[in-house]
């Protein structure tokens, strides 16, 4: 089993995005959490923090599986 080049090639340049993704989505976040109702503040910030941890594993997990070919 030989590792993915479209598969790397997609992590690489998803690793780049995902910070701009992060900052982008936390300003958003930091401008409209003050008129939301408290459920969906908590919704919220849940989703995002959900979002944002597996996102960065899934990352990591497909490097690591990518060029050790697992």
């Amino acid at each position: 089993v030989l590792s993915s080049l479209p598969l790397q090639v997609m992590l690489y340049f998803n690793v780049y995005y995902f910070p701009v993704w992060c900052l982008a989505e936390g300003i958003m976040l930091h401008l409209k959490y003050h008129l939301l109702p408290w459920h969906y503040q908590f919704l919220l910030v849940t989703a995002f923090l959900i979002l944002s941890l597996a996102e960065g594993c899934r990352l990591y997990l497909g490097y690591l599986g990518n060029l050790q070919e697992k």
